[in-house]
């Protein structure tokens, strides 16, 4: 959830501009209000959260209509916002923009990670969105330096429900999904200074 501002500029970009310029360029940016925003590199814990959380998920997949996106799926949450979630799921058939199947229309659930250092506003920023989006039902925001999870639930379209889960034994109910995961598996060998976690599935 790192991101910093390319270009500062009067002009600002179109949303067709950034798209075309995205398409060919070799490194991911995000795309916000028509400010252009470089994602930044992640670390060793950011990865193994987001691999922890995939595979989690993905491997109670089997028999639903799932797509699960990692790190590399562009999102459209507004017409002023593209971005690329850690981790972002469908449930039933994924809509994109066009035929080059890279600007997912209908995510279902998305997570991110964040950190200490993630700046406040930007976080404030990318998770209004996300609870604007009509066909996002949940959302969960992964602390990369703390066992935290904040878990978003919608309820109807004015109302979520808002959970936060810090313990080894917490266990997340995704109900958009139907599937639960727990938090000694999100964070399995994950360390907080010397301490290690160790997964734990839940069935």
């Amino acid at each position: 959830m790192n991101e910093k501002i390319l270009e500062q500029t009067s002009k600002k970009n179109s949303a067709e501009d950034y798209i075309g310029a995205e398409r060919r360029s070799a490194t991911k940016n995000e795309f916000l209000n028509g400010k252009v925003l470089a994602r930044s590199g992640s670390n060793r814990w950011h990865n193994i959260l987001v691999a922890n959380t995939a595979i989690a998920v993905g491997s109670r997949m089997h028999g639903h209509k799932c797509e699960i996106y990692i790190g590399n799926m562009r999102v459209k949450l507004a017409s002023n916002f593209i971005c690329y979630p850690d981790v972002v799921i469908v449930n039933g058939e994924p809509k994109f923009a066009d035929q080059s199947f890279d600007l997912l229309q209908n995510p279902t659930l998305v997570v991110e990670v964040f950190s200490s250092q993630t700046n406040s506003s930007d976080k404030t920023k990318k998770l209004e969105n996300f609870l604007e989006m009509e066909s996002i039902r949940e959302c969960l925001l992964l602390k990369e330096d703390e066992m935290r999870v904040e878990h978003y639930a919608r309820q109807n379209a004015k109302q979520w429900i808002y959970r936060i889960y810090n313990e080894r034994d917490d266990v997340v109910s995704l109900d958009s999904i139907n599937t639960k995961v727990s938090l000694a598996e999100i964070y399995s060998q994950v360390k907080f200074g010397q301490a290690e976690f160790s997964s734990k599935a839940v069935n």
